[in-house]
Parts: structure tokens; sequence; C-alpha cells
């Protein structure tokens, strides 16, 4: 499959769904992360490092990267940010589309979502401007990047127990936002939190690690061979 996972920023995928983007590879499937925003300015980074962080972790995870070109911080859904998604959706054309969870304090975590969910209907107009041959999105699902302290309504997740080592790799491609600058318990403190999210999710599901997703749409299974019991 073509798999597509949208992030206002470099490293919003990675902290959300790096294991689960890594057992994707593994599994064979072609796999996209979209970057909304450079995600500069921040205390410790710039342009130039954050892009070769970003290349980096996308070359730990064996993964491609496209940058959308939107300003950090004033990401605003309009209808031309929407078309401006909808022809990369029609130049990757997708099976699977990954966003943020809908719900967060980050006004660019907000917009990219609501940008990306209304271009999934765009890209499938003909008779429109949009460059490239019309695209629908078979297939939304939601991961967790969010900046507000509560519990994530998951209604799936997945074993990374086998990937949680090259998610936390890919993580650490990002020193100028976990580690540069930071001190004491604030050292590295961004990768305990993911250890101990995926440990507690993996809990839920009987493994050692895992991610949780939300999904608006149903899910339809051929068989229950994939559940874990």
């Amino acid at each position: 499959m073509q798999i597509l996972i949208a992030g206002p920023h470099p490293d919003d995928q990675e902290l959300a769904m790096g294991g689960t983007v890594a057992l994707l590879v593994e599994q064979g499937h072609s796999v996209t992360l979209l970057d909304f925003t450079n995600g500069e300015p921040t205390p410790f980074g710039n342009p130039e490092i954050r892009a070769r962080e970003a290349a980096a972790a996308a070359n730990v995870l064996g993964v491609n990267r496209l940058q959308a070109g939107f300003k950090n911080r004033e990401v605003v859904h309009s209808l031309d940010a929407r078309h401006r998604v909808a022809a990369i959706y029609r130049a990757v054309r997708p099976d699977i589309l990954f966003l943020p969870y809908p719900e967060d304090a980050h006004p660019d975590h907000l917009a990219v979502t609501r940008i990306a969910e209304d271009a999934r209907f765009d890209g499938k107009l003909t008779k429109s401007a949009i460059p490239g041959e019309p695209w629908y999105v078979p297939r939304v699902l939601y991961y967790f990047c969010t900046h507000l302290r509560f519990n994530f309504p998951a209604t799936f997740c997945v074993d990374i127990t086998g990937t949680m080592p090259r998610k936390l790799e890919a993580l650490r491609q990002y020193q100028s936002q976990f580690y540069f600058g930071r001190t004491g318990p604030d050292h590295g403190a961004a990768e305990r939190y993911v250890t101990n999210l995926c440990a507690y999710f993996g809990g839920t599901i009987r493994c050692d690690f895992a991610e949780p997703f939300f999904s608006k749409e149903m899910t339809g299974l051929r068989n229950l061979d994939a559940l874990t019991l």
C-alpha cells in the first residue's frame, strides 16, 4: 500500500507512531511523511538543523519525506491550503492517510487535520484547477500527538514491541528538540514519556509496547487473525 502520514511539524509523526511506521515499512508498504511546516522557529533549532534532523529520522525509519510548505505557527484552513494538499494526495495516491487526532491545544495541529480532511474530498473533484488526476483516499486514521493532558480515546492499538528501538532511534535524531539546552529531568524527558506511554498502551493489549489510534469510520475485518487475544 501507499501510506501518507501528515504531521504539522517534523517529529510529530515519529513521536506518535514511529514504531508503526517502522512496522509498515518492514511489511513492504511505501510510507511517506508529509510535514506541513519546517517546525521553525524553536529555541534551539533553525531550518537547516531541522531539515537535517528530519532527513536523518526518515532514513532511520526507511521512509520518504515531503514538505507542504506552510508556515509554522501560522497554518490556516483555507481553500488554497486544501487544494495544495489535495494536489499532494493526487501525486502520492495514498491508500491510507494518517492525521493528528482532531482535538488539541496547538492551533497548527487543529488546522492541519481540518485542511487534510477537506483535501481528501477536494482531491476527488473533476473539473477543478487542482493539479493531477482525481484521487480519493479510501481510509483516514488518526494518531495521538497532542498538547492536551487527556486520556486518548483510542479505538485500536498496534503492537510495536519489535520496532520500539527504531522509534526511539528516530526520536534521537531530533537533538535540537529533545536534548539541546535541556538539563536535569528535562534531558531526554520526551523519550521517557514516549516509552512510558507506549508501555501503557502495550499493557492494554498484552504486549510490551503499542501505539494508539482512532478511527471515525467503521473498520472492517476480513478475518480475526490480526487480533491480539
